[in-house]
């Protein structure tokens, strides 16, 4: 069977190109705005593996810009009707449909209380792309599996794209142009070893560090969404503070290790967790694949490693779930648009 998760997965470097030709002239335009502005802030407006992206996001913002960057609630302004104050600031809302009611009214609260309300949308024609006063389109497509794959990996690279834009990095935006190439070419099925190893999991801890962690974050969504294995993200800075207390002999852990200064670190608490029984699989971009590591393709930029791995990650998502029997595109619970008030 081959199920549009699949087929989406596969479309995500195309997506990809399509945004970079499509938004050049608006990337340079809204990175000259932000240079000008200066602002003080970034807050972020998601849900679900929007939210995810947005995570992303406050890393390489504060990381390149050294501005403070935080996810808003949207029920502030749907439930509680509190009034920001963000003068100055900006916002970016990130969403695949942009109908979710609560993102809508999050990012008119955002205006009211000042901030340059950006979108990063992947359906132009909806309430939230049309209220923004700055639009990034995804252009991914019509995406059919509710499990968000193509959208996802085009709201990481609009994010990383205008972090590019505004802080006038060229090496970034060089190596964010390579992504189409990298992103067609990695393609190879995950290991039928490792598959046989996480479908007996009913629970899994999914680490990350850094820029990473973001997408541990979206794999441990994955899981649940596609697999039914209730899995959950942690930090590897924070995994050793109480949740190793659930680990024992075989406990799946699934790590995004990066390439950078967080590395050495991880690779100490992941020794750790092996100590205590765990089954460690890694996600790196260094050697071949087998039951304990998924292989990703080396970028130049490593705050852009996150793109590579988690497009990898989805062909594992994807095959775990066939595997088990179940249709990723239909799960049982979900809808592609969820409508939080």
């Amino acid at each position: 069977m081959t199920t549009h998760m699949f087929q989406e997965i596969g479309e995500a470097g195309d997506a990809v190109a399509r945004q970079l030709a499509e938004n050049a002239e608006a990337l340079a335009e809204l990175g000259r705005r932000l240079r000008t502005l200066d602002p003080p802030l970034v807050a972020t407006i998601a849900r679900g593996s929007s939210d995810c992206c947005a995570l992303y996001l406050k890393y390489l913002v504060e990381i390149a810009s050294g501005a403070p960057c935080a996810s808003i609630g949207p029920s502030i302004a749907t439930l509680y009707r509190a009034p920001m104050r963000l003068s100055g600031a900006v916002s970016v809302a990130i969403s695949q449909s942009g109908r979710s009611p609560d993102i809508v009214e999050m990012q008119r609260a955002a205006r009211r209380g000042g901030a340059l309300a950006i979108a990063l949308v992947n359906e132009l024609d909806s309430p939230l792309a049309q209220e923004a006063e700055a639009l990034l389109p995804l252009c991914a497509g019509p995406e059919r599996s509710v499990a968000a794959t193509k959208s996802m990996i085009a709201g990481l690279v609009a994010g990383a794209s205008l972090v590019a834009a505004w802080c006038e990095d060229q090496p970034l935006a060089d190596a964010i142009a390579g992504l189409p190439k990298i992103l067609r070419a990695q393609a190879a099925p995950p290991p039928t070893t490792m598959l046989e190893r996480l479908a007996s999991a009913r629970n899994a801890f999914v680490l990350g560090r850094g820029a990473t962690l973001a997408i541990a974050a979206e794999a441990a969504l994955k899981l649940k969404e596609t697999c039914a294995i209730h899995a959950e993200a942690y930090s590897a800075a924070e995994v050793l503070h109480g949740p190793a207390e659930l680990v024992g002999p075989g406990f799946p852990v699934i790590a995004f290790l990066p390439s950078d200064v967080a590395r050495e670190a991880m690779l100490a608490t992941l020794a750790r967790l092996a100590e205590m029984g765990a089954s460690v699989i890694a996600i790196e971009a260094d050697g071949a694949d087998h039951a304990h590591r998924l292989a990703v393709a080396k970028v130049e930029a490593t705050l852009l490693e996150p793109v590579v791995m988690i497009h990898r990650f989805y062909g594992l998502a994807e095959a775990l779930a066939r595997r088990l029997g179940r249709d990723p595109d239909r799960p049982r619970n979900l809808s592609k648009v969820t409508e939080t008030v």
